[in-house]
């Protein structure tokens, strides 16, 4: 991670996937480095007598609320009401181009891949049986200057960036997608060539804007585009796209300018209360949002009926794909099984793989669950069946529902459409006044944050 050095002196604990490093959290009492490898003692190393970075970690492995709660908090309700900054870097970054880009795009994803450069796709991959392989974006874009974020290249271009935990596994099914139907293509990994900052929250554009020229308003640069923008004076590939649920953009950027650019990013967003953020207020606010997790709310054995994303499917266009023989077959008989969202207000850690019960009876498990601080409640998302049959929204909604967890029963909201900004204002930029209760809450996490 080329940011590694410099989150780490911000008081960053950092997570692993797949053996990425990715941050988890920030602490409030200063950093704590990451010590070499000892091997346990073994083959001649020395023995760490001290772990403290192993007590960070230890903070957030619990079935309970964990004791970095509030510093969760802060990172998100600071991302809802001024702005947070994420390093993704761990992102799978790859590049589709050649002759036969375009008609591999078509076969290898769901959504429609006609657009012009500048626009930004969000995704399904599909196997034959209509599971869901992966959910990311996918750029058209042009032949640039030969750089990692504008590379040179002949015929049509598109860069995909593939949520690092399984980017590898999206990597590879790209491949075999391509090797098995024999398009002419050429398939670049330059995830470690780049680094990639998110910015997001409501001064977003106010803080990027001090850092470049290019125009940022709706009309310039809608949401779902991207371009090359210089931030800093860096070059940088922008995409307009949220992952929070908010106003921002996340910044591609070649792995020598991430340092400078971050730098730039923190001290011009300092006066509107600009935040280092991780993965854990990520998991949040996504999940608040309504954004799934490929390998919880969504897997290789979830379809795009199922779990809600039949708007990523082109399935009005003449255009195949992948799955879509399946999907429609699918379709036809109607869901057996339906991704749902639930509320629930009392104090309870939702974690998933909790029952669902419908008057009594279970019909499901939850997949995904977190807390959610700006509507203050746990929110879960898993699927329900009804005995084989098609589920249908008036079999959804006459029901009434409990979520089981640790042997306690719980009253449960259920939600067909997410619970917080159900009408994407936000990512659009129109925004309320943050209420006081978010700000006083906003207050009270940083002052208890550990």
């Amino acid at each position: 991670d080329p940011l590694h050095e410099e989150l780490e002196a911000a008081g960053c604990v950092y997570q692993e996937r797949l053996g990425w490093e990715r941050p988890g959290w920030f602490t409030k009492h200063g950093p704590v480095h990451v010590k070499a490898y000892d091997w346990y003692g073994a083959y001649g190393n020395l023995r760490h007598t001290e772990h403290g970075y192993k007590e960070r970690l230890n903070l957030d492995y619990t079935f309970d609320h964990p004791e970095i709660h509030e510093n969760i908090r802060a990172e998100c309700l600071s991302t809802r009401t001024a702005a947070g900054l994420f390093n993704m870097s761990y992102f799978g970054k790859f590049y589709l181009t050649g002759p036969d880009a375009r008609k591999a795009c078509d076969w290898i994803f769901t959504n429609k891949m006609n657009a012009a450069p500048g626009a930004t796709i969000y995704t399904c991959m599909l196997n034959k049986n209509a599971g869901i392989e992966a959910d990311l974006t996918v750029s058209v874009i042009d032949s640039g200057a030969g750089g990692s974020a504008d590379p040179s290249f002949q015929g049509d271009g598109y860069y995909i960036a593939a949520a690092g935990g399984a980017a590898f596994q999206n990597l590879a099914h790209i491949q075999t997608v391509v090797q098995d139907a024999g398009f002419n293509v050429d398939i670049s990994d330059r995830s470690r060539d780049m680094g990639m900052l998110s910015i997001q929250g409501p001064k977003s554009r106010d803080i990027l804007s001090r850092l470049t020229d290019a125009p940022l308003d709706n009309e310039s640069f809608p949401f779902s585009t991207n371009r090359m923008i210089e931030v800093a004076g860096h070059k940088v590939r922008a995409l307009r796209v949220s992952f929070v649920g908010e106003l921002g953009w996340e910044l591609h950027i070649p792995s020598e300018s991430c340092v400078p650019v971050y730098r730039a990013l923190m001290e011009a967003g300092a006066e509107d209360g600009l935040v280092n953020a991780g993965y854990r207020a990520i998991d949040s606010l996504s999940i608040e949002k309504g954004y799934p997790h490929w390998h919880q709310e969504v897997r290789m054995d979830d379809s795009p009926l199922e779990a809600g994303l039949l708007f990523t499917c082109k399935l009005k266009t003449d255009t195949d794909f992948l799955g879509r023989t399946a999907l429609e077959e699918k379709r036809k008989l109607g869901a057996r099984k339906k991704k749902v969202c639930f509320t629930v207000d009392d104090n309870v850690c939702l974690l998933g793989l909790e029952a669902i019960l419908r008057n009594g009876e279970y019909v499901g498990h939850i997949r995904r669950a977190d807390h959610a601080f700006l509507l203050e409640q746990e929110v879960a998302y898993g699927y329900v069946m009804n005995n084989g049959e098609k589920i249908t929204q008036d079999w959804l909604k006459s029901g009434e529902y409990e979520i089981e967890s640790k042997g306690k029963i719980y009253p449960a909201t259920l939600h067909l459409k997410s619970p917080f900004d159900a009408t994407n204002k936000r990512i659009q930029g129109n925004y309320e006044e943050p209420t006081q209760e978010s700000l006083i809450s906003m207050e009270r996490a940083r002052a208890s944050a550990i």
